[in-house]
């Protein structure tokens, strides 16, 4: 079968959708993106069921940070990534005013910036080189000497090689968009199912029938798998497994004074990101570790992310812990995210693998595949991001 999105529409008059009526839409994951998927569909008319194994949004949507990062997180020869984050991220200010105004909870959506600093003479030469990149890549940053950054931030170490300032890398609280997206999905009229894991897309001649749920079929015209690190578990053949795999990270929280906290940027350091909230909380993140599933909180880890942070802002030693606590990034082969329809199974769409930019990119990923859903295309900023850039055809050609 073709990868072509007459797929995704032709599905829309499947067995179980009348003629000329929005399709009937099961998604399997209540992280972030299957939510804001279910509250876009639902919104439109389509009849919506989200299955999520687990509680809703206890994933790594609740472990995240909620960077918008695009420019800060800039690397050689992830242009298309960068296109797709630049995108998304500005998407994210009408995204979250619609949110907000649908759900009535407010997201934090703070734009103060970004602000990437080197501590030692290295940490400058290696910024310099960032900024380079990034203004060859047409961003707009801008370089600060020390005491620029000091006047920003008095509370950072005391020797500073400079800083790269992103103006537009803003932040969001993404456990406050669980909760709105929880609240618009209700309104919107999409039904949540927790506790109920999906076992395996069924299919008849290559064509989606619903999705099996505790040994029930479901039936849905279209299946979305926003499935997260958890995606490669669902059984889609006769379509490949997904390249998908948890990437583990671990993070904690400290307690400031939101009347005086210590910064109010979000802080790049060597080694470590600290992002402040307005309630007094400040995050503390994150590691990286091939480690699966596997859950544990560890005193290694946790003393890097501490002395990273203090190196950078040592006033922190004095603040309370207030939480500690392990997240799961969805990492497929290249780090990329995995969108759109599949080449294998008619009916069945990707929106999965976005890593470490989960909340950075879920305005993007949101519109694209509502877009892709209702419409039966792909916009062209998704286009290098199909599932068939893993199959062996795509990789000879």
């Amino acid at each position: 079968m073709s990868e072509s999105l007459s797929s995704v529409s032709s599905s829309s008059a499947g067995s179980t959708s009348a003629p000329g009526a929005r399709p009937r839409v099961a998604i399997v994951g209540a992280g972030v993106m299957g939510l804001s998927l279910g509250w876009r569909l639902a919104r439109a008319g389509c009849p919506v069921d989200i299955y999520e194994a687990g509680i809703a949004g206890q994933g790594a949507s609740h472990a995240a940070a909620g960077m918008l990062a695009a420019c800060a997180e800039a690397e050689p020869g992830e242009e298309d990534l960068l296109a797709l984050n630049r995108a998304s991220q500005a998407l994210w200010p009408r995204f979250a005013a619609e949110l907000e105004a649908e759900s009535g909870t407010c997201v934090d959506l703070r734009t103060e910036g970004t602000l990437t600093i080197g501590l030692t003479a290295d940490d400058g030469a290696r910024l310099r080189h960032l900024f380079a990149l990034q203004t060859a890549l047409g961003l707009p940053v801008e370089w600060l000497t020390a005491a620029a950054v000091r006047r920003l931030e008095p509370h950072l170490a005391g020797q500073l090689s400079g800083a790269i300032l992103s103006a537009e890398d803003h932040q969001v609280d993404n456990r406050k968009v669980v909760a709105a997206l929880l609240t618009a999905i209700a309104r919107a009229g999409a039904r949540l199912h927790e506790n109920s894991p999906v076992a395996k897309v069924e299919t008849q001649a290559g064509k989606t029938l619903g999705v099996v749920v505790n040994g029930a079929l479901k039936r849905a015209d279209l299946v979305i798998l926003a499935a997260g690190a958890w995606s490669r578990g669902v059984d889609i053949s006769p379509a490949a497994p997904l390249p998908v795999r948890p990437v583990k990270g671990q993070m904690l929280a400290l307690r400031m004074d939101p009347a005086a906290p210590l910064v109010n940027h979000v802080i790049w350091a060597p080694n470590s990101y600290i992002v402040p909230r307005r309630n007094g909380r400040l995050i503390l993140g994150a590691t990286t570790e091939e480690k699966g599933f596997d859950t544990a909180l560890t005193a290694g880890g946790q003393l890097a992310l501490l002395t990273y942070a203090w190196r950078a802002l040592p006033a922190l030693e004095e603040l309370p812990i207030l939480e500690q606590w392990v997240g799961f990034r969805p990492g497929s082969r290249d780090d990329a995210p995995i969108l759109g329809p599949s080449a294998e199974v008619e009916g069945l769409v990707y929106a999965t693998g976005h890593h470490r930019n989960g909340i950075l990119l879920l305005a993007v990923t949101a519109k694209v595949i509502a877009e892709c859903v209702l419409e039966g295309r792909l916009e062209k900023v998704a286009e290098p991001f199909r599932a068939s850039r893993f199959t062996p055809r795509a990789a000879a050609e």
